[in-house]
């Protein structure tokens, strides 16, 4: 084969030739030195690879997996001739150089998988002749949380469900009806990296969250903080949505404002009578039932309740350490109860020769996304096999979805 075409197979049916300008930016994308890139691809192996093989234009089809199985890009992204440049259209990692959170490299990934949908559903959009015109406004710090809160409400707030998973599945929802897109995601038991991200808010429209099946309360809570980003148009990546932290002060101006108008959005009217509250002590039993009434009324955690109080100075820091520690560990304690009961059950099953069969949580789909690929199925821009894989669906589903 002629050497003018370096991105054609090589000569031995075991090596293929590559751009390696590809990879190079991968490793700008992610943030990686090549010691760190080749020390993950030969993670587990006795003898690590050279520089010399991994950055070769031809490679071992074996290593290309190994690179690939990093970046799942497929193994026909390497080979393209076409070259790559660092545009901040691309990712948010070329637009911003700090963020909330010490992203580990399983969250990059997650991040990048869904700025790629982004821009992939902004293109279908466009091909389908669908607008997605932003629809609320833009405000700033300057604003007062407190009267954004108010006047997004009217416009956002769905009918009220202490069912914390039917209330989020109505928010995103509504955040559909006014062109913001919500993707969530779920993180398996058995995947090896964990994220360290709750949520995070990439311009012009996209909120991501993960699923915290312990507690939609503070899935809920995250939601409504990233669309403080989203209304102050301030991209970020959050490693831990502060609702529940006697460092509160210590939170950066932004950060602040979108915690307080998810707080002032999820309250609504409640908020005078936390306002009214004396200062919790042992004499009024630090107001532990009225909060878990107004927690169950609202859907916001008790946790956020006595963080509120802790701002508002109706709480001592001492004492608000002490009720969260007491709450962390009942908390800890029924989850432990739960797993003790699932593995006991497990157990019986295994000793009575039956099956049982897990279910995977799943995602819950924004409106937004289904009339997207909806629209853009019927008027011809993807296929059958596409429709069915951006909605994760069967093909023997796909009437359900036309």
């Amino acid at each position: 084969m002629s050497s003018d075409y370096p991105f054609e197979m090589a000569n031995t049916i075991n090596t293929v030739n590559i751009n390696v300008e590809r990879i190079n930016h991968l490793l700008k994308l992610y943030g990686l030195t090549k010691t760190d890139f080749i020390t993950k691809v030969g993670k587990g192996l006795k003898k690590p690879y050279s520089e010399d093989e991994v950055f070769s234009s031809e490679i071992k089809v074996s290593l290309l997996k190994k690179i690939d199985k990093i970046f799942s890009k497929g193994l026909s992204y390497y080979l393209d001739p076409q070259q790559v440049k660092e545009n901040k259209e691309e990712s948010i990692f070329f637009r911003k150089d700090t963020f909330n959170a010490e992203l580990n490299f399983g969250s990059k990934k997650i991040v990048t998988h869904f700025e790629e949908e982004k821009i992939s559903l902004s293109a279908l959009s466009k091909m389908a002749g669908i607008k997605q015109d932003r629809i609320l406004p833009v405000f700033t710090i300057r604003s007062n949380p407190k009267e954004v809160a108010q006047k997004i409400r009217e416009q956002l707030y769905p009918t009220f469900t202490n069912f914390k998973r039917d209330f989020l599945k109505s928010l995103i929802a509504k955040f559909a009806e006014n062109n913001i897109l919500v993707f969530e995601f779920v993180e398996t038991w058995n995947k090896k990296e964990k994220v360290n991200i709750n949520g995070f808010y990439l311009s012009p429209g996209t909120i991501v969250l993960k699923r915290n099946q312990n507690s939609f309360s503070r899935e809920i809570f995250t939601l409504i903080h990233e669309l403080g980003h989203y209304l102050l148009d301030e991209e970020e990546i959050d490693e831990r949505i502060n609702e529940d932290s006697s460092d509160y002060n210590s939170l950066n101006k932004i950060e602040r404002w979108c915690n307080d108008f998810a707080y002032y959005f999820l309250i609504g009217d409640y908020d005078s009578t936390i306002n009214q509250l004396e200062t919790a002590n042992a004499k009024n039993d630090y107001h532990h039932e009225i909060l878990d009434q107004i927690s169950e009324r609202t859907n916001l955690s008790v946790f956020a309740l006595y963080t509120r109080l802790l701002i508002l100075n109706k709480i001592s820091v001492a004492t608000y350490r002490k009720i969260f520690n007491e709450l962390s560990e009942k908390i800890k304690a029924r989850e432990a109860e739960e797993k003790r009961k699932r593995e006991l059950e497990k157990q019986r099953a295994l000793e009575e020769g039956r099956k049982i069969r897990g279910s995977v949580a799943k995602p819950i789909l924004s409106p937004l996304l289904i009339s997207t690929v909806q629209s853009a199925f019927i008027e011809g821009v993807i296929n059958e096999a596409e429709f069915c894989r951006r909605l994760s669906i069967k093909p023997d589903k796909i009437d359900q979805y036309i």
